[in-house]
């Protein structure tokens, strides 16, 4: 008897996959801030993301209306062929892996590890939970000055980072110099 082919919608299709780049801005003000965005940088590599790029760690004040100790930022540039959402539910994963629980935390509060999209590719996206570019990292220079380490000439919604940065307080910001080894 011969076999019949399956029903179209059983029939597996390569998809196009397109590599994009993405900018991930990680903050952190718990516990040993830089040595937890290190171990997350490391496993968001692990995961299979190719980290291009990484900008020097920098100090920065608090933001938000929670009373909280300094953060530690940085921009880390990689490379994938995840969808966005794909790579949100990643990275919520690290989070989740170093203990974050947004659903039970304080907007706005103090964290050991956060982790938002700033940029994929050029993609504009606007969703419920998911906002490309990051609504609000124009305003926050705690978000671009590492973003302008990597990318100043970069324009978001037809303005460059550097621009944008002129324009913001960056008071109270320091790049942290990395220790030296044995330290």
């Amino acid at each position: 008897m011969p076999r019949e082919a399956p029903p179209e919608f059983f029939v597996r299709r390569p998809r196009k996959v397109e590599k994009r780049i993405a900018y991930l801005c990680l903050g952190s003000n718990l516990g040993d801030r830089a040595g937890t965005m290190a171990k997350a940088v490391g496993l968001i590599a692990r995961t299979g993301l190719k980290i291009i790029a990484r900008s020097s760690l920098y100090e920065t004040p608090p933001w938000g209306p929670v009373p909280q100790g300094p953060y530690l930022n940085m921009v880390v540039a990689v490379e994938t062929e995840l969808s966005a959402r794909e790579l949100l539910n990643m990275l919520l994963g690290v989070e989740h892996a170093f203990g974050r629980d947004r659903t039970r935390e304080v907007r706005f509060g103090p964290r050991t590890i956060d982790i938002d999209i700033l940029l994929f590719g050029e993609d504009v996206i606007v969703e419920p939970d998911l906002e490309i570019p990051h609504p609000r990292m124009m305003q926050r220079a705690f978000a671009l000055i590492p973003l302008a380490e990597l990318v100043p000439d970069l324009k978001v919604q037809g303005v460059a980072i550097r621009d944008a940065l002129e324009t913001l307080d960056r008071s109270g910001i320091v790049k942290v110099e990395p220790q030296p080894v044995g330290y």
